[in-house]
């Protein structure tokens, strides 16, 4: 993620690791990769992700879009992945997002 996110930023990578027992889970063969990221007034949108290498190492990545980020304030950020009849959740992260002047 950039260092600093400000409203309306377009093309920022979020970045998220799927583990397990603090082990990277191989996400190569996932049917659904996604990205939940929860708005400052608890909104929440759920946007596919991809692989942010090969998959093997468990990350993943989202590049936002106009209109994701339309908020000043604290957001969370949630992977999400299906491998089989499996799901597995990444860790929430947070980010600040900035307003412009």
């Amino acid at each position: 993620m950039a260092s600093q996110i400000h409203v309306d930023d377009i093309g920022t990578t979020l970045l998220g690791t799927i583990l397990d027992d603090g082990s990277a889970v191989d996400i190569f063969s996932a049917s659904s990769i996604k990205m939940i990221i929860k708005k400052p007034d608890q909104t929440t949108s759920t946007k596919t992700a991809s692989f942010n290498s090969d998959g093997t190492d468990g990350k993943m990545k989202y590049v936002t879009v106009s209109g994701d980020i339309d908020q000043v304030g604290n957001y969370k950020l949630q992977g999400k992945v299906v491998i089989g009849s499996a799901t597995y959740y990444s860790s929430v992260s947070t980010f600040k997002v900035y307003c412009n002047i």
